[in-house]
């Protein structure tokens, strides 16, 4: 739904948690507008969520709040960034794609491009050990989803000749101070050329143009949970944990109470930390098995 010409996503059926619908990407400089015409609205709303934005780490508003952290890499210039906050491993990887045909660019939204995700969201159903979301979408679903914040969004893309190999979608907030990596996509098929390597390496060229001060790449880490494969890769790209105010206001007499039970975190967030990484475990195995082909007798 919008509000105050907001576009607000509501999550929940129990418990219903609203957040802007590019939370993460586009923020609140004064909340309180917003929060009363959430109040005043005609659907239930428990409570509303927003994370602060950057460059401010200190919390600027009176709400409650829980420290939620971000992989931000600070942006000057390309060459600062090329020479001084990444290490020989990550210029090796981004030249590696070069040396093997991999072309870097930005490209404008159309069907051509919208086509290009499409294959490769449909190239494989898991990645990173668990169901790939986009996997299964048609042509129409794709184009909707990509569609989003075009005017605030740069579309970066990796090719092989003619082929669509990998893509970025890079969303800027209001202001221009930081953009977030809204999906960084590569096919499986062509990890020997690393092209995320080469997409991330143009991203901090296109925020450096445009004089975009902080590149975020998601959480640095969920929860409570251990370092993974992809913490690392952004840490060796130059990106660093920062902690940040995440806020919830509760909105009802139900938000108040979810709130005050810290019903408001994922479930699996609540568990104690070797529990949650043994179900990570289990879910991974489960995974596994569920997608191994098929023996087939003689």
């Amino acid at each position: 739904m919008q509000v105050c010409n907001r576009d607000i996503r509501i999550s929940g059926r129990g418990l219903r948690v609203a957040k802007l619908d590019a939370d993460m990407y586009h923020f609140l400089s004064e909340p309180e507008p917003l929060l009363n015409a959430l109040r005043k609205c005609d659907k239930r709303i428990d409570l509303f969520t927003f994370l602060q934005r950057l460059p401010e780490t200190k919390p600027q508003f009176n709400y409650p709040m829980i420290w939620d952290n971000l992989a931000v890499l600070s942006v000057s210039t390309f060459d600062e960034w090329w020479n001084k906050q990444i290490g020989f491993k990550a210029r090796n990887k981004a030249k590696q794609a070069e040396k093997k045909g991999v072309v870097i660019r930005e490209i404008p939204f159309d069907d051509t491009l919208v086509r290009g995700i499409w294959q490769i969201y449909n190239e494989a159903p898991m990645r990173q050990g668990r169901p790939f979301p986009h996997y299964g979408k048609d042509l129409e679903t794709v184009y909707k989803d990509e569609a989003t914040y075009l005017e605030s969004s740069t579309f970066i893309g990796a090719f092989l000749g003619e082929e669509l190999i990998g893509f970025i979608k890079l969303t800027a907030d209001e202001t221009g101070t930081q953009a977030g990596l809204m999906n960084i996509v590569s096919k499986l098929a062509h990890r020997d050329k690393s092209p995320t390597n080469a997409l991330v390496a143009q991203a901090v060229r296109s925020c450096a143009a445009r004089n975009i001060a902080y590149l975020v790449y998601s959480h640095f880490a969920w929860g409570e949970r251990e370092r993974d494969n992809l913490t690392e890769f952004k840490e060796r790209n130059g990106f660093q944990r920062v902690e940040i105010p995440r806020y919830y206001v509760p909105l009802t007499s139900l938000g108040k109470v979810a709130l005050k039970l810290g019903l408001h975190r994922r479930w699996i967030d609540r568990l104690p930390r070797p529990m949650a990484e043994k179900l990570r475990e289990l879910r991974r195995n489960w995974y596994n098995r569920k997608n191994q082909p098929e023996q087939v007798s003689a």
